[in-house]
């Protein structure tokens, strides 16, 4: 080995007069563990060669409704780790998980029972619940951002829509709850005709993920919330391939036969149930944890 080997990470860092010492300490953390990396294993230059063209593409692959940054991000893990560190949560609140790639801004406001999933294919299912503080009490004007895939697994930005579908957002009221129409939400691969896909392929690992119904919680004097809820009875709930399934975010999904509904309108085919509460941190008592 030359000494240029070992001499070049500090003077990579060495180079640096970082404006914002942030930034600073980002890079210079990344240059040592990126060059201890490349001594690690040894990198080839077709090995480097193929990492550039591996990223070039990877962007390449991007679009306004299709993030596969984010993508290569989730199934490395990266994703779920960056929520670990950043969201520590108070016992008891709802959990964290991914974004995920399908997140559009921008979903109709609609009132409480809608059918958010009129006209698309899938099982019928009545979602409900109660949004609370930690304490127990209901939290008034709580939002929830909602969408899913279809019930074959497909998300309206990959059917190439311009048309939002199976999404919406819903406020509460003083008592808190919540309930609406959807679908039970399928298991579905993430895309796979790009980097990431041929990545996971080259690594022996699956694309699928179980399925899920997203939520993203605000609530004022809470902690914004970015979750999931996963049918208990859904494949793939212990190796989704972006790691995003928690324990508490499993759910049961109660089959009933056509008829009165418990919201009191008519379903005339068979449709699901799912009730799950969320309850959402007190941004005084996240401060805590920061300064614990």
């Amino acid at each position: 080995m030359t000494s240029r080997e070992f001499t070049i990470t500090q003077e990579a860092i060495d180079r640096m007069t970082p404006k914002n010492e942030r930034f600073g300490q980002v890079m210079t953390s990344l240059i040592h563990h990126l060059h201890d990396f490349i001594r690690d294993v040894q990198l080839t230059e077709e090995e480097w060669m193929t990492a550039i063209q591996f990223l070039t593409k990877t962007g390449q692959t991007c679009t306004d409704k299709r993030q596969e940054f984010i993508l290569l991000s989730d199934t490395l893990g990266v994703s779920i780790l960056v929520d670990a560190i950043n969201n520590r949560l108070p016992e008891g609140a709802t959990e964290q998980t991914v974004l995920g790639p399908y997140y559009w801004e921008g979903a109709p406001h609609k009132p409480m029972g809608a059918n958010i999933a009129e006209g698309i294919v899938g099982e019928p299912c009545l979602y409900s619940g109660i949004v609370t503080s930690l304490d127990g009490s209901p939290v008034e004007g709580a939002t929830l951002d909602i969408w899913s895939g279809d019930g074959e697994g497909n998300y309206d930005m990959q059917l190439g829509s311009d048309e939002m579908r199976a999404r919406a957002v819903l406020t509460t009221g003083k008592d808190g709850k919540f309930w609406f129409w959807s679908i039970k939400p399928s298991f579905y691969p993430v895309p796979s005709d790009g980097p990431v896909g041929s990545m996971l392929d080259a690594m022996g690992r699956h694309p699928n993920r179980p399925g899920h119904m997203h939520f993203i919680l605000r609530a004022p004097g809470h902690k914004t919330i970015v979750t999931h809820i996963f049918p208990s009875d859904s494949p793939y709930l212990d190796t989704d391939t972006v790691f995003g399934v928690k324990d508490g975010l499993i759910v049961d999904y109660i089959p009933h036969e056509p008829g009165t509904t418990p919201a009191g309108d008519t379903q005339t085919v068979p449709y699901y149930t799912c009730h799950y509460d969320f309850q959402l941190a007190p941004l005084s008592e996240v401060e805590k944890l920061k300064t614990a």
